[in-house]
């Protein structure tokens, strides 16, 4: 409260003796510099009650709460508007109440004097707060060259304020030399005294004529190919320093700063295009719902939790057996947690069915996303049994109990490794595929109300498993960094688009569809590694190897999200498929192919364990690894 005071109080004696000054001025006006006599003596009450009428809706108004750093037009626009409604309220109790103050011996105020007063109060009070940024602006317009030099790209709304910043803010060391833009409108403009130099093609030659250390991009609405053809601009010019900023939302007050911008990540050089969802479709899937995630603690699991709490749900059950895992989204989700959502973690193993069968009757879930799964591809070929187990044993029963707790929707997170698998996993993941298939159509035939989908996507940004984090760890050792293969391709996916679009496909599935997501292009995992060592700073190759160690067991070159024979039918969004793949297996045929995996996986008979599969999932194929990666 007392440093409050203290920032307010400048502006609050600066006011008193420019409301005053404004009063005399506005005196001295109307009668040319020759106030007369009668006017003198009372000019110190028509004072006080200005100061009266005046300061207590300045203070309201929040005049005196502002900083004198950053006072933009928004904030000379509330100097407006306090003046206004002050000079208002004098006006009326001038003229409303003039004969009263006429009995007190204080002579009518005339129009023009409150007219005048008005005008000057809000030149006074208004340069009065605009002086300390105008001193900024010229005291920082004599000092160019010190600091970093940035080229920002952008000369729009975000660009402006980021310029701004700068000069308030001498501290930042940065000194904004120019704009590049494409609008041919905006070509020469100059914007706080910085000029429009050219266009995003130019960036390499302006950074070399200039002297460019720094590339900022202010174009927070731009699609993502944009930033990635800028940041390709920008490579090209040898700068090694680009920042971006990071979207719209810290535009919507215009209180955009430069510690609103971050560094440009990997997301933004893969240009992925925004996932566009149906807002009021997954409201109504998920609003008022008691939702259960296994495998919460996940990467993919942990954002459906983020994802699902956005729409108001009832409950959020997270199930996971990673109680360390569990206790971190704990921690992170705590504060977000919607008031009237119920939210229970469990330390669980989904391969318990006895102990899913008690989580169901206790908690009984509406919504259930089964993202919880064995997915590391080389591991899982080592440990065929565990993945069985978990993979495809656990998937069954978390689907039965739900089946069996009349569960509205069940949503299987599958892989694009599912698709003419070469791996135990993907194998394992396509037989889960059949189960809940299988069940769905068991519930339709029983007239159960449980619905069974599932949705298939490629690799997800950051997941554990995946090669972003691998690739990290490497780069932060120095390197080397391995790729198996300079041809081989993935499809990769942000947590949060991958989420969303689960959710999506949940929300339209009416049972017994497999989803198949739009990964958009695949991505050499060779270039990726390259723009990684990029993003860190260093040259691949030069300063950071990249050495091939050759295909893993159960890898392939390229992944496939759909066979030859299944095709696809397009849906209502322009982003999920549905995979065209025949009637299911008999709900006798998979009992007896699950009871003869089941109990190879529990003998440990490897060989025994893999014929199985191959029974169960007839395009499961192993494929020979070549000689580089025995």
């Amino acid at each position: 409260m007392l440093s409050k005071l203290r920032r307010s109080l400048p502006f609050l004696l600066g006011d008193l003796g420019l409301l005053a000054f404004a009063l005399y001025g506005a005196f001295w006006l109307r009668f040319d510099g020759r106030i007369p006599e009668h006017w003198l003596d009372s000019l110190w009450l028509y004072g006080l009650i200005a100061w009266a009428a005046k300061l207590p809706v300045f203070w309201r108004l929040g005049l005196y709460a502002l900083s004198w750093a950053h006072v933009s037009a928004r904030e000379l626009a509330r100097v407006g508007l306090a003046v206004g409604v002050a000079q208002a309220l004098l006006g009326a109790f001038y003229f409303l109440l003039g004969r009263e103050l006429a009995a007190l011996g204080l002579a009518p105020l005339p129009r023009s004097v409150w007219l005048l007063d008005g005008l000057l109060s809000l030149v006074f009070v208004g340069g009065f707060r605009g002086a300390e940024r105008v001193r900024r602006l010229f005291r920082l317009g004599r000092r160019p060259g010190e600091g970093r030099r940035v080229l920002i790209v952008g000369a729009g709304n975000a660009g402006a304020q980021l310029v701004r910043a700068m000069l308030d803010d001498p501290g930042a060391g940065l000194v904004p030399l120019g704009f590049t833009d494409d609008d041919p409108q905006k070509q020469g403009l100059t914007i706080h005294g910085v000029r429009v130099l050219g266009t995003r093609q130019e960036i390499p030659e302006l950074v070399s004529r200039y002297g460019v250390e720094e590339l900022l991009i202010a174009m927070p609405s731009t699609p993502p190919r944009v930033i990635k053809e800028t940041v390709a601009l920008a490579r090209r010019a040898g700068l090694k320093r680009v920042r971006v900023v990071p979207g719209l939302q810290q535009l919507v007050s215009g209180n955009l700063t430069l510690q609103d911008v971050r560094e440009v990540r990997l997301e933004d050089v893969l240009g992925r295009e925004p996932v566009r969802i149906n807002t009021d479709e997954m409201k109504r899937f998920l609003r008022g719902k008691r939702v259960l995630v296994t495998g919460a603690a996940g990467s993919i699991g942990s954002e459906l939790c983020r994802q699902v709490l956005k729409f108001d749900p009832e409950a959020l059950i997270a199930l996971d057996q990673d109680e360390s895992g569990l206790f971190r989204l704990e921690l992170e989700l705590d504060d977000h947690i919607p008031k009237r959502t119920s939210w229970v973690t469990i330390v669980g193993d989904v391969r318990d069915v006895s102990r899913m069968e008690r989580l169901f009757e206790e908690h009984k879930p509406e919504v259930v996303l089964h993202a919880a799964a064995y997915k590391h591809v080389p591991l899982m070929e080592q440990h065929p049994e565990e993945a069985v187990r978990t993979n495809v044993r656990g998937t069954q029963g978390v689907a039965e109990a739900a089946l069996r707790a009349q569960s509205e929707k069940f949503v299987l997170i599958s892989t694009d490794k599912a698709v003419n698998p070469t791996s135990v996993m993907g194998a394992t993941k396509r037989a889960a595929e059949q189960i809940i298939l299988t069940l769905n159509a068991k519930a339709q035939r029983e007239g159960k109300p449980t619905r069974y989908v599932a949705v298939r996507f490629g690799n997800v940004l950051g997941s554990r498993g995946s090669v972003f984090p691998v690739f990290q760890e490497q780069i932060k050792r120095g390197g080397p960094v391995t790729v198996t293969h300079p041809d081989m391709k993935r499809y990769f996916m942000l947590p949060s688009e991958a989420a969303l679009l689960v959710l999506q496909a949940g929300a339209m599935g009416r049972g017994g569809e497999v989803f198949v997501l739009d990964m958009g292009e695949p991505v050499s995992v060779l270039e990726l590694a390259r723009e990684m060592i990029r993003l860190a700073g260093y040259e691949p190759d030069r300063e950071i190897p990249i050495v091939f160690t050759g295909e893993r067991p159960g890898e392939k070159l390229f992944e496939e999200l759909l066979t030859a024979e299944e095709g696809t039918d397009a849906t209502k969004h322009e982003r999920i498929f549905v995979a065209k793949l025949g009637d299911p297996p008999s709900e006798d045929e998979l009992d007896r192919a699950l009871k003869a995996l089941y109990e190879a996986a529990d003998a440990g008979d490897r060989a025994r364990l893999l014929e199985r599969l191959r029974q169960l999932v007839p395009t499961y194929q192993t494929v020979p690894v070549s000689e580089e990666g025995q």
